[in-house]
């Protein structure tokens, strides 16, 4: 069935839940899975303040660091389950791009994703890199809630 699942995450409760479902969906299916997480791009104009503050070395250096954890995550929760995997980190500001082109470029035949499970008009404002996964991409999506 499926062989590769890829877990893409952003380090929130919701994407932890859905990283371990679906590592003990690709252990009970044999399969193998690749981590990733999308670090924003540095800007000198933007919504998060703590990026007002920081130089572009420093705002690199404090990401990556963030992303490791996230990533380690992942691949402590799969060795403890014996799952095989590997991960990866990339640098973009359209993190559901990035999650279609790994799922491609690492032939993946499965993504597992959490929902954060925003409703109404907040939902529709803010939109949603799951929704947006959903919308673009080819490759199936389990959604966790």
């Amino acid at each position: 069935m499926f062989k590769r699942i890829l877990l893409p995450t952003d380090g929130s409760e919701p994407s932890q839940r859905a990283i371990l479902a679906g590592i003990r969906f690709a252990k009970d299916l044999g399969a193998e899975v690749v981590g990733l997480t999308v670090i924003p791009k540095f800007h000198t104009f933007t919504y998060k303040t703590e990026m007002l503050e920081d130089t572009q070395s420093e705002y690199a250096v404090e990401s990556r660091k963030h992303a490791d954890e996230y990533l380690k995550f992942i691949s402590g929760a799969a060795q403890e389950a014996g799952v095989p995997c590997s991960t990866e980190q990339v640098v973009s500001d359209d993190p559901y791009a990035m999650i279609l082109s790994t799922a491609r470029d690492r032939h993946c035949d499965l993504i597992v994703m959490g929902s954060h499970g925003r409703r109404g008009v907040k939902g529709v404002l803010l939109g949603s890199e799951t929704q947006k996964v959903l919308v673009h991409g080819s490759i199936p999506v389990l959604v966790y809630r």
